[in-house]
């Protein structure tokens, strides 16, 4: 699709692997820090909700396709990716850790079923996605005032013109 990713998405993808896989497991700051995991499904939850924004933008903006979505239901489906996605990460972990004896869920003290660690994952993650959906709500309601992700989203359409009119 020739999709050019601004270097800040790359960055914070590249960084949430390597915080995750080399940090998380190699270096085991999963177990070393309480709030590893937390911090974590937040930043995914920024990610996916991101993902999802840019998806619904690029169809709301495509010349090809006649459909017009309002901000709210833009943010609104960002939100909801971000926490579908979520959840079948935590389906993926349950199924991984019942089918093959894994660790995935990371039992907290006193809930060895892992019910807890899957409910702050959801909880975090919805967390991000709202916070993310909010931001891109205001970028598509007050195109004037820049935080960040409005810095990014801009980044992100100059970059791949063709999917957006001009």
């Amino acid at each position: 699709f020739r999709i050019h990713i601004p270097p800040e998405l790359q960055l914070a993808a590249i960084g949430f692997v390597f915080a995750s896989l080399f940090l998380g497991e190699i270096r085991d700051y999963y177990t070393r820090f309480w709030w590893w995991d937390m911090a974590l499904h937040t930043m995914s939850g920024f990610l996916l909700g991101i993902l999802g924004f840019l998806l619904v933008h690029i169809l709301n903006e495509t010349e090809k396709l006649q459909v017009h979505m309002k901000p709210g239901f833009v943010a609104f489906f960002a939100f909801m990716f971000a926490l579908g996605v979520g959840a079948l990460w935590e389906i993926f972990e349950f199924t991984m850790d019942s089918m093959f004896g894994m660790n995935m869920q990371k039992p907290m003290l006193g809930d060895p079923s892992g019910l807890t660690d899957t409910m702050w994952d959801l909880i975090v993650d919805a967390l991000g996605a709202l916070i993310i959906s909010i931001l891109g709500w205001r970028y598509l309601k007050n195109p004037d005032e820049r935080s960040f992700l409005e810095r990014w989203i801009d980044s992100f359409v100059e970059r791949n013109p063709r999917f957006f009119k001009r």
